[in-house]
């Protein structure tokens, strides 16, 4: 009987342990980001805090939206480096 209740303890210690994993696998960054975390911080010389990549992100996508509104006053369907 104790073999039954060691075996349901070590069941239950299993399920806990995947359902941790599947908790860590959801905490991800999301993919959506343009710009690359791993290249930022190989750039800098300082530590980077977690909100710095998203307020990056955010700089670059309305950098982006500036220079496509740029582009499509001046008639142009290209970036160029000028929209900037």
């Amino acid at each position: 009987m104790a073999a039954v209740q060691v075996a349901k303890t070590n069941m239950a210690r299993k399920k806990k342990k995947a359902t941790k994993k599947a908790k860590r696998r959801g905490k991800k960054a999301p993919a959506d980001l343009i710009i690359s975390k791993s290249r930022t911080k190989n750039s800098v010389g300082l530590r980077i805090s977690g909100d710095f990549y998203a307020a990056l992100d955010v700089a670059v996508r309305d950098m982006i939206a500036c220079a496509e509104a740029r582009a499509a006053s001046n008639n142009r369907g290209t970036l160029r480096p000028h929209d900037l």
